[in-house]
């Protein structure tokens, strides 16, 4: 599960990388569909991931406002903060965790701990697709989202053939 999420925050930080060519209007023109801007798309992101690892962890969960990261480049230093807490969560995963309890201030239900891992990676896919929807109406390439040729099974090959991976 590790390796989907390293894919999202590969994609997320190509996406910032495309964005950031975008005029500031660009970034928080109302759009069809999504959370209705580029801007409020990735912040909504990276909220969604925040708050949901928060709740694993059996964290307090701090909901970001908007208004304090209304602009590509402080969305994209949240998204890089969030990163590390969520990466220190994930390798404390193990197959134990998977039916564990997990509760939510916004919802009355319970939810499982491996249904809420996948939920935020299939989260952030769905949200992708919505900005290369828009990219494409604008005139820009979309970012690549494919899996394959990232990498990622040359360090799994490398570990399970005792190489070093670094």
């Amino acid at each position: 599960m590790i390796d989907f999420f390293k894919y999202n925050w590969m994609v997320r930080e190509e996406w910032f990388s495309l964005c950031s060519q975008l005029s500031e209007n660009e970034l928080v023109q109302e759009r069809q569909g999504g959370l209705g801007s580029i801007l409020k798309t990735f912040f909504h992101i990276v909220d969604v991931e925040c708050s949901w690892i928060q709740a694993i962890n059996g964290d307090v969960v701090s909901e970001p406002n908007y208004e304090h990261y209304k602009s590509l480049e402080l969305i994209r230093e949240l998204s890089r903060e969030s990163q590390d807490v969520v990466n220190k969560s994930l390798l404390n995963w193990t197959p134990k965790n998977e039916y564990k309890s997990v509760s939510v201030p916004w919802s009355s239900k319970t939810y499982y701990y491996g249904e809420v891992l996948r939920h935020v990676i299939v989260h952030e896919i769905h949200h992708i697709g919505q900005l290369s929807i828009w990219s494409n109406a604008m005139g820009l390439k979309a970012v690549n989202v494919n899996y394959i040729g990232r990498g990622f099974m040359d360090n799994d090959k490398r570990i399970i053939e005792g190489r070093d991976i670094i």
